[in-house]
């Protein structure tokens, strides 16, 4: 086999994302698109269309307004077939056409899908596609019964509202037809619960879904993987709620005058939607300075990998506590319930990290330049922003309709990076692998 056949999935996964963002793009400049029947500017169809296939939620104009009903379903398209993976889509098609599978084809998928083996890509491209179909029906079904019965919607307007928002939570895309989000909503429970319910398991990860498929009475079977991700997301969710609890109870802007009740199902939900879906149910622009930190931490990190969520991952972030305490109590071995840590997941882990805080670090120093010469925003809501894009979570503090273009275009920029950056990263990784047959004398630099 060719090295150039083995390497071409790294290239392939971000040129799909592209071809998609560009043909969504087109499709939302045309007049049908937008509610006035009147072209829209190329930026704000790219923003948009980058935003929705990168499963993001930023946006610069209200979605359920500015775009007609024909935008809203292209963007209700976008952000499916982005959160649903390039790649798995092909890989469905193929078996539709053909059992048997090309090595390439194989690999491409894996690449995205982070499946363990070529022979998994097969049964993880299927699980992908149930558990979307029956987890997107059984939100949207839930969400319609409630706006009917609860808000007195017509069918047809609680149908559409309940499908539209079942698939952007699933897909980890935060966007929303409403204006203000979810804020109508923060103490309805019946309408919250649903949405939290999709986002938490497109977040896991279609890797942690399959191995809980088939495992899922023995739990001492699960992979590292497996246990990392999910006791990583249960300290997140419990450790955020508890957190933003304390520095938002008495804040007027968003817990303050809140039932007690209330203020706990707002904070589990913005701890929950922090990790990439980028709902809000709460003003994210009313956000102490500690509650933005916070969000900081929980956008950094995201959620599940090869799941609809962004950020570096639970994975990723799990490895690096693990190698941090091994190094603190001196073992040789980084280890996680009972088994060692592979040293080239460890490199990749610090590699993710050191990468991605780079690009962040990067992103906002163009933007906070760009914004001292334009406007003046404050740094805290440009570093919020910049996480929030490159992480792909859709969350805002309000400022993104007013950057300039150039801050705009970094944004995308981002969004774009972010959501392929990462799967491109790991596929290189993977493939590029390779023993040299030598190795250089070894010495040790002062560290610390």
């Amino acid at each position: 086999m060719k090295i150039r056949e083995v390497q071409h999935p790294a290239r392939v996964v971000p040129l799909a994302f592209l071809i998609t963002i560009l043909i969504g793009t087109a499709l939302l400049m045309l007049p049908i698109a937008r509610a006035d029947a009147v072209a829209t500017p190329w930026l704000t169809a790219l923003f948009t269309s980058v935003s929705a296939v990168c499963v993001t939620g930023l946006v610069t104009v209200d979605t359920g307004t500015y775009w007609s009903s024909f935008g809203q379903w292209v963007i209700m398209a976008l952000f499916q077939v982005g959160g649903f993976g390039m790649m798995t889509v092909a890989t469905l098609l193929g078996l539709m056409v053909n059992r048997s599978l090309r090595l390439r084809t194989r690999l491409t998928a894996q690449a995205e899908t982070h499946a363990v083996g070529i022979g998994d890509v097969t049964s993880v491209a299927k699980l992908v596609l149930v558990v979307t179909l029956i987890v997107e029906l059984i939100v949207a079904l839930a969400l319609l019964l409630r706006l009917r019965i609860g808000y007195e919607l017509d069918w047809a307007d609680a149908a559409w509202s309940g499908l539209f928002h079942a698939v952007s939570a699933f897909n980890n895309a935060g966007f929303s037809i409403h204006a203000d989000g979810l804020m109508r909503y923060a103490s309805d429970g019946a309408t919250l619960a649903p949405i939290m319910f999709a986002i938490v398991v497109g977040g896991l990860g279609f890797p942690v879904l399959n191995d809980l498929r088939r495992k899922f009475t023995t739990p001492h079977h699960w992979s590292v993987h497996t246990k990392l991700t999910l006791v990583g997301t249960a300290v997140l969710l419990v450790g955020g709620t508890i957190l933003l609890l304390g520095f938002e109870w008495s804040n007027p802007r968003t817990l303050g005058p809140m039932a007690t009740g209330d203020k706990l199902l707002s904070a589990i939900f913005a701890s929950v939607s922090a990790r990439t879906a980028g709902f809000n149910s709460i003003d994210i622009g009313g956000l102490t300075h500690e509650s933005l930190g916070v969000h900081y931490f929980l956008m950094f990190i995201g959620g599940g990998s090869a799941g609809t969520a962004g950020g570096v991952k639970v994975g990723t972030a799990m490895i690096l506590v693990m190698l941090v305490i091994a190094e603190i109590r001196g073992r040789m071995d980084t280890e996680a319930f009972g088994r060692r840590i592979s040293h080239s997941a460890q490199r990749q882990a610090i590699t993710v990290l050191v990468l991605s805080s780079a690009v962040i670090v990067l992103g906002t120093v163009f933007i906070l330049h760009t914004t001292d010469i334009a406007t003046d925003i404050a740094t805290d809501k440009v570093i919020f922003e910049v996480i929030s894009a490159f992480a792909t979570v859709g969350l805002s503090t309000g400022i993104t309709a007013e950057l300039p273009e150039s801050a705009q275009l970094m944004l995308v920029l981002l969004m774009y990076v972010g959501r392929v950056g990462t799967i491109t990263l790991a596929a290189s990784l993977a493939l590029g692998e390779h023993r040299m047959p030598f190795r250089y004398p070894e010495e040790h630099p002062v560290v610390g």
